[in-house]
């Protein structure tokens, strides 16, 4: 070591405090590499193996994949923290690096906002208004103007809103300034004013949106850094509300969508149909599943169907039945798929043939989609009651019934041993949205 010209010989005490400083060093960094594998919490700047990055989870199928969570809690077990949430929104909620992100919207103000708190305390980091007036006239009663969820690419967060009969995205950075925003179409539906939902897709640099309605119906890919248009792919001008997935299916990634008469595939990097089969209905809500080469959806307007479809473009319908799972989507888990109907009537089919396994009749109506960890589905009914049951074809396994608040419409997400549950509170003719991390509160202060 030089300084100032001179050489400077360490002594025999300060080589033993510099050789401890090392190790102790070394120490560090070995625990920090071996717990990356575990619950150390990811960094902004990339998608980690605890985030839930976007609708459905990092695989986009609803399953918590390497961790488990807890089956049983109230208002006060359990609960590692809660968090009022400004206005109302069915957007699950988005964890991502040291945050948890919603969309929100203030129907009486008229904005559409995205709202961010400190994934470890619950702590308000921030709120960026995306949109200040032009809401329809008209959405369905179980809608809201802020259901899209909001998808994160690890440095930038992608809010998709319906306003001034049209549909806008905004990028934002982690810390919730505005970096982009663009119209990408019209939005004008005529016979069906439900409103919008469909959540945005993350794939690679790109960014994929779904608009479905009456008026115009298609599908952007949009760059990710700029919003620049990759490619733009005409749907059939019919209401629909469900979100595409992306998937690997028969070989090949395909963008999967459900409603408009038809389930069909999509090649992701060009936007162009890969195949095409009449199936469901014209409007549908859930998101579709696969397992293998076959792939999943169920629609419920105007008459309730759910199909099972081979996914390689041969057009082979494998099978199908009439049960209808409108607005929530499904599970398949073991080779078996796991649906929840409207009513309230939990059923495992085969999934290879559709066989029912078991039925149970559970208390609806449902309107949020499940969630698997641990081998343990979780799902909330409207009344706010989270069932939570094994996956296992046998038959129907409850481990947990819990209640948290009186209306839940948008899907809990699972990372990192926690349940992130956004839940309204109805009391004396007022309404309230709480955000609950819900979590083992023996372990919550090493996470």
């Amino acid at each position: 070591m030089v300084h100032d010209g001179s050489s400077v010989i360490l002594g025999a005490q300060q080589i033993m405090r510099l050789n401890v400083r090392c190790v102790l060093r070394a120490c560090f960094f070995g625990v920090l590499v071996c717990s990356t594998a575990g619950a150390v919490e990811p960094q902004e700047g990339r998608i980690g193996p605890n985030d839930w990055p976007w609708w459905r989870g990092p695989s986009r199928d609803g399953v918590a994949r390497g961790t488990e969570a807890p089956v049983k809690w109230s208002a006060t077990t359990n609960v590692v923290w809660k968090a009022t949430v400004p206005g109302r929104g069915h957007s699950s909620p988005t964890v991502i690096g040291s945050l948890v992100v919603m969309q929100t919207s203030d129907e009486q103000a008229k904005t559409q906002s995205v709202v961010a708190f400190d994934r470890k305390t619950g702590a308000k980091r921030w709120e960026t208004t995306v949109n200040s007036g032009g809401f329809p006239t008209r959405i369905h009663r179980k809608n809201t103007h802020a259901s899209p969820t909001v998808a994160a690419d690890g440095s930038r967060l992608f809010s998709v809103t319906y306003h001034h009969q049209g549909i806008h995205v905004t990028a934002l950075d982690m810390m919730g300034k505005q970096l982009w925003q663009k119209q990408i179409g019209p939005f004008r539906p005529d016979e069906y004013k439900n409103g919008y939902a469909a959540s945005p897709i993350v794939h690679g640099k790109n960014l994929i949106v779904l608009a479905e309605c009456d008026d115009s119906s298609y599908m952007v890919s949009l760059e990710c850094a700029t919003g620049k248009l990759a490619w733009r792919t005409a749907r059939p001008a019919r209401i629909s509300y469900s979100s595409p997935t992306l998937g690997r299916v028969a070989g090949r990634d395909q963008v999967l969508i459900s409603g408009c008469d038809r389930v069909a595939g999509f090649d992701p990097v060009t936007g162009k149909a890969l195949w095409e089969v009449p199936a469901t209905t014209m409007a549908t809500s859930g998101t579709m599943v696969w397992h293998k080469d076959l792939v999943f959806a169920s629609g419920g307007f105007p008459k309730a169907e759910t199909v099972c479809i081979k996914a390689d473009g041969s057009g082979t319908v494998v099978w199908k039945n009439t049960q209808k799972c409108y607005e929530q989507s499904m599970i398949v888990h073991g080779g078996y798929v796991y649906a929840m109907t409207d009513t309230g009537i939990v059923f495992c089919w085969r999934a290879t043939d559709g066989k029912v396994m078991w039925r149970e009749r559970l208390r609806g109506p449902i309107s949020s989609s499940p969630v698997i960890a641990g081998g343990n589905i979780y799902m909330a009914n409207e009344q706010g009651t989270t069932f939570v049951f094994k996956a296992s074809p046998a038959k129907y396994m409850e481990v947990g019934r819990n209640t948290l608040g009186n209306e839940v419409f948008a899907t809990p997400s699972i990372c990192g041993g926690r349940v992130y549950a956004r839940v309204g509170h109805l009391a004396a003719g007022s309404r309230r949205e709480v955000l609950y991390c819900i979590g083992d509160k023996a372990t919550a202060s090493r996470r």
